[in-house]
C-alpha cells in the first residue's frame, strides 16, 4: 500500500468520525446538555474528544499549540478534570471544524518517512503511521459514548461509513 492510499484511507474514516461527533453534538437537546455520562456532562465528553483529537495533530506533545477560543483558561482546561467553564453546543462545533482542519492537515504532511518515526508523544511508543489509528479510535470510543446517551433520551443516532477524503 502506498503512503498517499494510507492516507486516503485514514482520513475518509476520520472525515466519518468527525460526521459522527458533529451529529450528536448538533442533535443534543439543550435540557440534556449537561446530562450525564458516567461521571462527567455531555458537553464535556465531547469536549475531551474534540481535545484530545486536537493534540494528537501535532508533530509532538512540546509542538501542540493551545487555541484561545477553546481553552480559555490555557492547559487548565485540559489537565484539571473540569474545564474552567461549560462550553456551548456552537464552541463545540466550531472547535469540531477547527479539529478536522487540523486532523487533515496533519495527515497531509506525513510522508513514507515520517510515517515510520515514533509517534510522538512520551506516552505512545508506536509509530507516527498508528497515531492516527490511535486518535480515531478515542474520537470514536467518545463518540460512541455520547450515541448512546442519545439513544437513551429517544434521539437516534447515526453511522457513518465513510468520509469525503479528497486527494491527499
Amino acid at each position: 500500500m502506498t503512503t498517499q492510499v494510507y492516507k486516503r484511507i485514514v482520513q475518509s474514516q476520520v472525515d466519518a468520525a468527525f460526521a459522527m461527533l458533529e451529529y450528536c453534538i448538533r442533535n443534543c437537546p439543550a435540557k440534556k446538555w449537561n446530562g450525564t455520562i458516567g461521571k462527567y456532562p455531555f458537553w464535556q465528553v465531547a469536549y475531551h474528544a474534540l481535545y484530545c483529537a486536537d493534540l494528537y495533530t501535532a508533530t509532538s506533545e512540546d509542538n501542540w499549540k493551545l487555541h484561545p477560543k477553546f481553552h480559555p483558561a490555557g492547559i487548565a482546561d485540559v489537565q484539571e478534570e473540569y474545564p474552567s467553564r461549560v462550553f456551548s453546543k456552537r464552541e463545540l462545533l466550531a472547535y469540531l471544524t477547527y479539529c478536522s482542519k487540523r486532523m487533515r492537515s496533519s495527515l497531509k504532511r506525513e510522508t513514507e518517512l515520517s510515517l515510520k518515526g515514533p509517534a510522538g508523544f512520551s506516552w505512545l511508543k508506536f509509530t507516527r503511521a498508528e497515531l492516527p489509528l490511535y486518535n480515531l479510535r478515542h474520537l470514536q470510543h467518545h463518540t460512541g459514548q455520547l450515541g448512546a446517551y442519545l439513544c437513551r433520551v429517544k434521539i437516534k443516532s447515526r453511522w457513518v461509513k465513510s468520509g469525503i477524503a479528497s486527494t491527499l
